[in-house]
């Protein structure tokens, strides 16, 4: 008989744009009773399988008092809700999960444990339990990754009111153009870029390199922003 086949399992959209606009509202609404409305009906619950599936797919379960932890990391989220600044750009899911994941490797520091925690898929021996941590990592990763990139392209705009030269505006409305037709152009190799560049510009290679090495700093200090959850 043929292998029967498995049933795809679909993603648990467990932080949707409503609990998203919840947690706008919160922000900008001075009532208490709206921000306890909104808080219980939309952002607990998703606070909830937020810290819980992190703690999974990360394997922090390890740490000692999780379950205290937990209960921590959850009462500590209700109190940075205010730091969301929607207008920055970034999205709640993102946000929220990136400041949550850091949380939990400072506590894994403070017990003098890896600073990271990777899933180590050969130490796991139920196949349940690989594909399940395996779809959970690729669905958070996915959505930091796009959301990453959506508030980058929204942070490099800003930049054309940065004292730039002529010719740095020249390659920078390039790169936006580059990201505005990236489902429609082929980019192979490194190569490919710089020719794009070259064209759109009209600049030589060295130009291009050399105002592409100003930008890559700009593109670092936002890097790091988002890394440790200041953005």
């Amino acid at each position: 008989m043929p292998p029967k086949k498995r049933k795809k399992r679909t993603k648990n959209l467990y932080f949707t744009k409503d609990h998203e606009l919840a947690i706008i509202e919160y922000t900008k609404t001075p009532s208490r009773a709206k921000r306890s409305e909104l808080y219980i009906e939309w952002i607990q619950p998703a606070f909830d399988q937020m810290v819980d599936k992190i703690i999974y797919t990360y394997r922090f379960g390890n740490l000692p008092n999780i379950e205290y932890l937990k209960q921590d990391c959850k009462i500590w989220l209700t109190t940075i809700l205010d730091k969301y600044d929607p207008s920055k750009g970034s999205k709640a899911f993102s946000y929220f999960s990136v400041v949550t994941k850091n949380w939990f490797i400072h506590k894994v520091k403070k017990n003098n444990t890896r600073a990271r925690r990777e899933v180590f898929l050969e130490d796991i021996t139920s196949e349940r339990d690989v594909e399940k941590i395996s779809e959970e990592l690729s669905y958070i990763r996915e959505r930091q990754m796009k959301e990453f990139w959506l508030h980058f392209y929204h942070e490099m705009n800003t930049w054309h009111s940065a004292n730039l030269k002529p010719n740095e505006r020249k390659v920078l409305e390039a790169i936006r153009i580059l990201f505005e037709s990236s489902e429609d152009i082929e980019i192979f190799n490194k190569k490919a870029i710089y020719l794009y560049l070259r064209e759109l510009t009209g600049l030589n290679t060295k130009q291009v390199v050399n105002i592409l090495n100003k930008l890559r700093a700009k593109y670092r200090n936002f890097r790091n922003k988002w890394d440790a959850g200041e953005i």
